[in-house]
């Protein structure tokens, strides 16, 4: 139901980087088990534009990695409705098709190059380039702080003129982000180099959910690195809600992220 309206664009004009699959449209799971729309396998990579009512746009932008422990894309749940919660905001969202079954190093080129085509065309949809986010949940959560650790890292060969913009997001909002505690004795991943240069984050998360240890290191960390972190911990929730209003997590996280995205849009993250 969403596609049809929404514009579609594919991040590789040509092969797609590290793939060995041809090109193919995304394969979905026949049946929307527990409503949630899964994608099951992706060889083209993809950004569907969800745009704001113009007379409510704040010329921002976020691109929203779905979870899916990069098995499987959970599109609607971490994806479609985000976008649609997002533009009530004001926001222009992407909602990135990011290369799945278990394809790590490619999901990360595709984010990479996802932020360059955004960033690049942001007068299109009338955003500031300064202005453009990432947000990701559960391994999109990962994803997104790959992203924001590693956007000096060249993964991929330049495909034009594009691979020259760059990839840094400008904030990052990890929502029960998984995969970020996998060094030695559960601290950092090793992969993931947190500098001064990384962008500030929003984290949430419950204490009840099995990766919640991930938002705690990764906070840790940025603090040690002096960049602006607020995390969010609550006793309760599990992991995997979105907006689905079953829990005081799934209602509580979108008013916290609001409140903290809007501060750092408008340039008034400093005390």
């Amino acid at each position: 139901t969403y596609a049809q309206t929404n514009e579609i664009f594919h991040l590789w004009p040509g092969a797609v980087p590290g793939e060995t699959l041809p090109k193919n449209p995304s394969k979905m799971e026949n049946d929307a088990r527990d409503k949630v729309l899964r994608v099951t396998e992706v060889t083209d990579p993809t950004l569907t534009v969800f745009a704001p009512k113009a007379s409510n746009s704040n010329g921002a932008g976020i691109i929203i990695c779905p979870g899916g422990g990069y098995q499987i894309l959970a599109l609607d749940l971490e994806g479609f409705e985000i976008a649609q919660w997002l533009n009530q905001l004001g926001f222009t969202a992407f909602v990135l098709e990011y290369r799945v079954p278990e394809k790590r190093d490619g999901a990360l080129m595709d984010v990479q190059r996802a932020m360059r085509l955004v960033r690049s065309q942001a007068e299109k949809w009338n955003l500031e380039p300064n202005k453009i986010g990432i947000m990701g949940f559960s391994a999109g959560g990962s994803l997104s702080a790959r992203l924001s650790a590693n956007f000096d890292n060249k993964t991929y060969e330049e495909v034009d003129k594009l691979d020259e913009v760059s990839c840094r997001p400008d904030y990052t909002l990890l929502i029960y982000p998984a995969y970020l505690d996998q060094g030695e004795n559960r601290s950092l991943t090793p992969e993931l180099m947190v500098e001064k240069s990384t962008p500030p984050m929003f984290i949430f998360a419950t204490a009840d959910d099995p990766y919640a240890n991930s938002a705690l290191v990764m906070a840790t960390r940025l603090r040690d690195a002096q960049v602006p972190v607020e995390l969010h911990l609550l006793p309760y929730g599990g992991h995997g809600y979105g907006l689905r209003k079953s829990s005081e997590a799934a209602k509580t996280w979108p008013l916290l992220a609001e409140k903290w995205v809007n501060k750092v849009v408008a340039g008034n993250l400093k005390p």
